[in-house]
């Protein structure tokens, strides 16, 4: 029963992901805001939304390594499992911003997070940090006008969606994100004491790999397309905001405790994965990532997930 929450949980949340998108990204091409801003503000709070409801309500609930490792697990499985299989599928060509910008600042919001929990909690100071230093991130991109791969993401039909259809959508993913949040939750904790596992490593595989479902199935559909907004850049931009916002906002309502086995196990695996991406940036064929490099990322990635439950 407890997988059967897990699943409506996900279904649930994938579908408030989408129509708060489909909402936020229509109201803000009604005020006539330019495509790289929604790209880079509305749309990335909005498709990070399922994962800050989801430890939030962890979070609340007395489950705060389920709140901490939703976020640890998704960085790690956006670069081990989702950019593996899109490099399987396509070869992605690396941009030289991924080693000057987009590399350093995600390293940099990795380490603020390792070193934030040091102390076992991450304080309210510590999100309005992370929080701060992601609003930093925007700004300069915006400053600097940085357009890349973002009008492709922009659906220019929503402009014509009426406001009845923004408040149904409004509707709709307030109630799937809400109950979403409290299924997957609730049906973790259980499937963990039933598994007799933490729920560290609950979260940090089987919750992680279900929020991160949605990105690969948008960058699948990419593929299929044959659209060219597919980066190294897109992932990176994602655990940014997944430390900046989603973990910074949940400790800012609630500090979260942080459990031994998560600094001395996870959070070391984020790191690790954040340094294979760089390695493999550069050896053996640099400025590109093709199939024998996402195969590589994903043999590594499966020996995460079963090393985490052994």
């Amino acid at each position: 029963m407890s997988l059967f929450y897990i699943f409506i949980g996900f279904f649930l949340l994938v579908i408030g992901g989408e129509f708060i998108t489909r909402a936020s990204v229509s109201v803000s091409l009604k005020f006539k805001l330019p495509k790289f801003i929604i790209g880079m503000t509305v749309m990335a709070f909005a498709t990070s939304l399922p994962e800050l409801v989801v430890s939030i309500n962890a979070a609340l609930k007395g489950s705060p390594s389920i709140a901490l490792n939703n976020i640890i697990g998704s960085n790690i499985a956006n670069i081990g499992l989702v950019l593996s299989v899109i490099s399987i599928s396509t070869l992605i060509v690396i941009e030289k911003s991924f080693y000057k910008k987009d590399w350093p600042i995600m390293f940099i919001f990795t380490m603020m997070l390792f070193v934030f929990s040091l102390d076992s909690i991450i304080s309210q100071l510590d999100g309005l940090v992370m929080f701060a230093c992601l609003l930093l991130f925007i700004y300069y991109f915006i400053s600097r006008n940085q357009q890349k791969n973002l009008d492709n993401e922009i659906d220019e039909k929503l402009l014509e969606s009426s406001g009845y259809k923004i408040i149904l959508w409004l509707l709709i993913s307030t109630v799937s994100l809400f109950y979403g949040a409290e299924f997957l939750v609730d049906g973790a904790v259980d499937f963990a004491k039933k598994m007799n596992v933490s729920e560290a490593v609950i979260s940090v595989s089987i919750v992680a790999i279900g929020t991160s479902i949605p990105e690969l199935a948008a960058s699948l559909i990419a593929i299929i397309k044959k659209e060219k907004g597919l980066s190294v850049g897109n992932i990176i931009g994602s655990n940014i905001f997944n430390i900046g916002s989603v973990l910074g906002i949940t400790a800012l309502i609630k500090p979260i405790q942080v459990a031994s086995e998560i600094l001395s196990r996870d959070i070391p695996w984020v790191i690790a994965f954040s340094f294979l991406l760089l390695l493999l940036a550069f050896f053996p064929k640099k400025n590109a990532i093709g199939k024998a490099k996402g195969f590589l990322m994903l043999l590594v990635y499966i020996y995460f997930i079963l090393n985490t439950f052994s």
